[in-house]
């Protein structure tokens, strides 16, 4: 599977690496729904946190440990099914705090293994209880560098962003993607609400902030401003409701 598995160093991936700046990330693709889980760590330390393991926990593990990383924490984002799925298997093995989303997303992560089985793939996928909530304002540490955390509802209740200005990086979820935003037809989805935690939380990160989304190719923000057909700066407030896009 390593053909799946996407190798991006920090300085290729910012175009210029900030001084301060020691990480690494590798991009795992899982689940049928080709969910981008992050392994970003420290070069020094060799300290890593998961972001969204959303399946597959045995090959995530594998992966960690061909790099001689070690694993301190999961973040996640939401609490859909390919984005936490995996999140208890790896927690029981490794014995890592699960922190995030935000707390209205538990009633999702209460249905993940029924979830899982009503897309016909039982067992994929485990309920899950965080250690830890997260709420718009807090902020997560690896090793030496700070993320901050913003609460970006709309695509579900509880979603949350978690960035860093200094890497101009992001991980999104399935807020935003590369031409395209989250879906909003979900129970408890909300377009507006996604909109708007896109063009008044995100978009104010600045235009040359990197983002990776839960699903597909990475982007900018810059970028998406100007050609997304649902919220470039162009068409914001004329979107319909993303009823049958991405994930």
């Amino acid at each position: 599977m390593a053909d799946l598995t996407c190798w991006l160093d920090l300085l290729g991936l910012l175009g210029e690496r900030p001084s301060m700046s020691t990480l690494e990330l590798q991009i795992i693709p899982v689940t049928p729904f080709q969910q981008n889980c992050s392994l970003l760590w420290d070069k020094e330390s060799l300290e890593a946190v998961l972001v969204d393991p959303g399946g597959e926990p045995e090959r995530i593990l594998e992966v960690v440990k061909s790099l001689g990383v070690t694993v301190k924490e999961i973040w996640l984002t939401h609490g859909h099914l390919d984005h936490a799925g995996g999140a208890k298997n790896i927690r029981e093995q490794i014995g890592v705090p699960v922190i995030g989303p935000h707390e209205a997303d538990q009633f999702w992560m209460d249905t993940i293994a029924e979830s899982w089985a009503k897309y016909g793939h039982a067992g994929m996928g485990d309920d899950i209880v965080p250690d830890k909530y997260l709420k718009d304002g807090d902020t997560l540490s690896l090793a030496s560098t700070e993320f901050k955390v913003l609460h970006t509802p709309g695509h579900t209740p509880g979603h949350v962003v978690i960035y860093n200005l200094n890497l101009k990086l992001a991980f999104v979820g399935d807020v935003l993607f590369r031409g395209s935003i989250g879906r909003t037809d979900f129970p408890k989805g909300n377009h507006q609400e996604l909109l708007d935690s896109i063009t008044q939380k995100l978009w104010p990160l600045g235009p040359d902030m990197r983002f990776i989304p839960g699903h597909g190719p990475m982007g900018t923000f810059g970028q998406e401003r100007q050609d997304n057909p649902f919220v470039s700066d162009d068409v914001v407030g004329a979107a319909t409701p993303n009823s049958s896009g991405v994930m």
